[in-house]
């Protein structure tokens, strides 16, 4: 399909408020959903983690006109799907069908996110399932050091520094009462936005949409603003001793910027750089590829409402763990010290405008571009514009924002595996 702008991406507001864009793709038969609810785990008290993720997928355990089985056997009958899932800031679900199913998911989908039931007998087993997997956790290399990373470059208290699927103490704790009273309070279409892509008209999808959701009512939770994140001063180190793993996982990062920040593409291209492009980047160039001391390394920045995390994360053998932070760290200052040269910044300019049509492929990376487009107000026109914001970005650029954000010797670590040396 051409890429989504003002000529073919259409943005109505529902009497209730809530915010459809409509992407027309006659392409194929099929038809996504993909939208979210401004509810998640910054609405839940640090005492009751993973309240907001138990919430979430407890909607498609059962509501008022359909049991679980109903749910998914009126699904699975016309190959159909519906998910929905919490995260820190929204609630996002997703649908997929074939477009003369839509009416019918669509009314699955208004049914789970308006009338849940939440079963006892269907909340306790999803609560084990929950548990299982907290229980399973600890024995997780890359899990364990992505928690304790989070743990220790955010706050206390923050948000971004707890689990968003909770602790064993908090998950065991919570009653039926306290998810109905989170969906209650949480739940609504204010903030609310849906994207619809797909072999559908643009008139039917708006009415369709209108008639299942357009007369919910609910106000959902005021939010204060979140909390500062001061920038990382010194050395934060903490080793999750895990016995018996043969590979240690590493995380070293920073809170990097928001999705708004004006510097969010200079970052996007510096992290590129660093460990993206081609098979990781400088990291896996030279961490992983020239020294072999790590089986991957690689770098993100999250971005986001928030100051998401920017963070280098690596696997490694545990007798090169320091040789491969001392590397890692190289790269780093490397980055913050030194223009990248000419070759290597066009190059990773036209990786990361050439990914764009891959990223629109399918029905469903249109859908989340464009409600990425809507979320963080970067208008319609935002891919037309893209390839020209990513091209003026200049070497110096990109030294200024990883020295704005990143520090060779100030950093958050997190190390989890058996002892280091083996």
């Amino acid at each position: 399909m051409s890429i989504p702008g003002t000529e073919n991406i259409t943005r109505h507001e529902l009497p209730n408020g809530i915010v459809v864009l409509v992407c027309e793709n006659h392409s194929n038969p099929s038809v996504v959903i993909s939208g979210y609810l401004s509810v998640g785990a910054y609405d839940e008290l640090c005492e009751q983690a993973g309240l907001a993720t138990f919430t979430a997928s407890a909607l498609m355990r059962g509501t008022a006109h359909r049991t679980f089985g109903q749910v998914y056997e009126e699904l699975e009958s016309v190959g159909a799907s519906v998910g929905v899932g919490a995260g820190t800031y929204t609630t996002g679900f997703a649908t997929k069908s074939l477009v003369e199913d839509l009416p019918r998911v669509l009314a699955i989908l208004a049914d789970v996110l308006r009338y849940p039931a939440f079963v006892e007998d269907e909340i306790e087993r999803l609560r084990g399932e929950i548990l299982t997997d907290l229980a399973e956790r600890p024995n997780d290399t890359g899990r364990m050091a992505g928690l304790t990373f989070h743990e220790l470059v955010y706050p206390p208290g923050h948000p971004y520094a707890r689990s968003i699927i909770g602790y064993i103490e908090t998950v065991a704790s919570l009653k039926r009462n306290d998810l109905a009273q989170f969906y209650t309070g949480g739940y609504g279409p204010r903030g609310m936005v849906v994207a619809v892509v797909g072999d559908v008209e643009t008139a039917d999808a708006l009415a369709q949409m209108e008639e299942s959701l357009g007369d919910w009512e609910g106000q959902g939770y005021e939010r204060n603003a979140l909390p500062e994140v001061p920038r990382v001063s010194e050395v934060r180190e903490r080793t999750v001793l895990i016995p018996g793993k043969t590979q240690s996982d590493i995380v070293l990062g920073y809170p990097g910027p928001p999705r708004s920040s004006p510097d969010f593409l200079d970052a996007l291209l510096a992290n590129t750089i660093l460990g993206v492009f081609g098979l990781m980047g400088r990291l896996g160039e030279n961490v992983r590829d020239e020294q072999g001391l790590a089986y991957y390394s690689f770098s993100r920045v999250d971005g986001g409402p928030g100051p998401g995390p920017w963070r280098v994360v690596a696997g490694v053998n545990p007798a090169n763990v320091e040789r491969a932070i001392a590397s890692i760290r190289v790269e780093i200052r490397r980055l913050c010290e030194d223009l990248v040269d000419g070759d290597e910044l066009d190059d990773n300019k036209a990786f990361i405008t050439g990914s764009l049509p891959l990223r629109l492929e399918t029905n469903e990376g249109v859908a989340r571009t464009i409600l990425d487009m809507e979320r963080y107000e970067l208008g319609l026109d935002y891919l037309k514009r893209y390839a020209g914001l990513i091209g003026e970005i200049s070497a110096e650029r990109v030294r200024a924002v990883a020295q704005r954000w990143l520090d060779p010797d100030a950093y958050a670590l997190a190390i989890a595996g058996p002892p280091i040396g083996g």
